[in-house]
């Protein structure tokens, strides 16, 4: 047993049976399991092999946690908000549609069915947002997650060329980063969240460590030659233009500007091709763009003719029959994805859910003025990165397919994160106010 091996053992259980007295430090542990795959990497593999399920002792663990410490929680003024409830309808509509389709035929042997991998994932997302409900504790998920891309990023930097697969980076970080765009996509949605921690750093120890998380995080990007991240990319800095607080206006275009000199220095020709290629005339388009607009079409075809959905998991049995020779190809597409095996009850409440989470982002903006200005200045700064963050993914659905993807819903939640504590503090706050 390696040095590496036991110190991550400890450390492992250090987290787990903290869970049971601070429930917001196993969804840290959550967060970065999921993100890093500990049993898929060599020190954390033996573990594994001994029966340990890391992201299954870590979820017992925060649920016990929450139990135990249930009289410490504070659910803000609502113990589900509207974005929650409708994520629990999405899930309802998942389940019904998998008892009412034919079954999937020849997929998800070895990995869960999407409609089990979405119930994991709406339980974890709950957990997170009855959990992380002050800023102390939504800081440092956001620590957390700019740590995460640091460790992602170093690997991506380390990974030989030799083991690029068509010349992109893959197999990096766990089962939902397997490939090269998701990879890119949840980097992408990362940036703006490791902005905001250097620009509310203090120290210059901090704005180092989070620089260096920007820094390997573009870099994958730029390893992974996603253009799917650029698209989201690009989405994100106009929104960011719009939305900079007053106060880090400067700051932010100073970064943005850096990031994009920076990205342009680590890119090689094949990259800055691809990105260039990006187009929306078709005669103008490589075969893989123009694949997927047919893959778009033969989708909302699919949809035209079964509104009501093919059922979770099923489009790739089904998509052969709107685009002969395409059987078993997926739509590279979150939405049209979710319209043809979710149907009309589906997508309709996944943007509703996004809708909710813009709404929340935007209430959080407006009721600022009624806090004192430290914590206002605070969450303002949380509130531009999380906006933008969501914005960024949500782009990136439109290429990539990420229907059933955790870190496309951690995302698209965090909102509720942020609605909580500010509904904390605003409680607090009026208690202050009353008593003097």
């Amino acid at each position: 047993m390696s040095l590496k091996g036991l110190a991550f053992i400890f450390i492992f259980f250090f987290w787990v049976f903290g869970a049971l007295l601070a429930p917001h430090l196993g969804i840290y542990a959550y967060v970065a399991d999921y993100c890093i795959a500990p049993a898929q990497q060599w020190w954390g593999r033996p573990f594994f092999h001994m029966g340990f399920r890391f992201s299954l002792i870590i979820a017992i663990a925060t649920s016990l946690g929450v139990v135990f410490q249930r009289s410490k929680l504070e659910f803000g003024k609502k113990f589900f908000y509207n974005q929650e409830i409708n994520l629990l309808l999405l899930l309802g509509v998942v389940w019904l549609l998998f008892f009412i389709s034919p079954e999937t035929v020849g997929r998800y042997v070895s990995v869960d069915h999407p409609s089990v991998k979405f119930t994991k994932v709406v339980i974890f997302i709950l957990l997170m947002t009855h959990v992380v409900t002050d800023l102390k504790k939504l800081n440092g998920l956001l620590v957390v997650l700019s740590s995460v891309s640091l460790y992602l990023g170093v690997k991506a930097w380390q990974t030989p060329y030799g083991r690029f697969v068509g010349g992109r980076l893959e197999g990096i970080g766990g089962a939902d980063f397997a490939e090269a765009n998701f990879l890119a996509a949840f980097m992408a949605a990362m940036l703006p969240i490791i902005g905001i921690q250097f620009i509310k750093s203090k120290l210059w120890y901090g704005k180092f460590y989070y620089f260096l998380c920007a820094a390997f995080a573009a870099n994958t990007i730029s390893l992974c030659r996603s253009r799917g991240s650029f698209v989201g990319l690009a989405a994100g800095a106009m929104v960011a233009c719009l939305f900079a607080p007053q106060k880090i206006r400067k700051q932010v275009f100073v970064l943005m500007i850096v990031g994009v000199l920076g990205m342009l220095y680590v890119s090689d020709d094949y990259f800055l091709k691809r990105v260039s290629s990006i187009t929306i005339e078709h005669s103008d388009m490589d075969v893989s763009s123009a694949s997927r607009i047919d893959f778009w079409k033969a989708g909302l075809r699919m949809f035209s003719d079964r509104p009501i959905g093919v059922g979770p998991g099923n489009f790739f049995q089904n998509i052969g029959f709107y685009l002969p020779g395409a059987e078993g190809r997926d739509t590279h597409n979150t939405y049209i994805r979710c319209a043809t095996e979710l149907g009309f009850a589906g997508i309709l409440l996944l943007m509703i859910v996004t809708w909710n989470g813009i709404t929340n982002l935007m209430r959080v903006h407006k009721e600022l003025k009624i806090l004192p200005y430290e914590i206002s200045q605070e969450i303002s700064y949380v509130f531009f990165g999380l906006l933008i963050s969501l914005v960024i993914v949500l782009a990136c659905g439109m290429t990539i397919t990420m229907t059933y993807t955790e870190f496309f819903w951690l995302i698209i939640m965090l909102p509720v994160c942020l609605l909580r504590s500010l509904d904390n503090n605003t409680i607090v706050y009026a208690e202050k106010k009353t008593d003097v």
